[in-house]
């Protein structure tokens, strides 16, 4: 199985989705990534706050960042070889990455909602609208 790590820029937590201006990006990568570790895949998150060491001990990202400085975050690595710089991946991207196919059960960027069926005897007419 491919391993996915994505090293991100400080943020003022782990997933980056909180305070009052959410980043859309964040949000949409944070399900997509759940999306992902649901399904089997080796994927984690590092951020720059929470997580130095993870960015020290690689040596890819250490370079990274002596070249391009953490202005140059997010950076992807897949097994090791740099596949996403400067912006999160699309969950069509990361299931790529991945070597799964997308599934047309998983939106990008969120999970799928599904309607419950109205009670039979919920009072509803012909037409189906109570």
């Amino acid at each position: 199985m491919k391993t996915i790590r994505v090293y991100e820029p400080a943020l003022c937590c782990n997933t980056g989705v909180c305070g009052p201006d959410v980043d859309a990006a964040l949000v949409a990568f944070t399900a997509d990534m759940g999306y992902l570790k649901e399904s089997g895949v080796d994927i984690e998150r590092h951020n720059l706050a929470n997580d130095p060491m993870a960015f020290v001990t690689d040596e890819t990202v250490r370079t990274f960042l002596e070249v391009a400085g953490s202005q140059g975050l997010p950076l992807t690595l897949v097994d090791g070889v740099t596949v996403a710089v400067g912006q999160y991946p699309s969950r069509t991207e990361l299931l790529k990455f991945a070597g799964a196919a997308p599934t047309p059960l998983a939106p990008e960027g969120g999970a799928l909602l599904t309607m419950a069926e109205p009670a039979a005897a919920c009072g509803c007419g012909s037409s189906g609208c109570c």
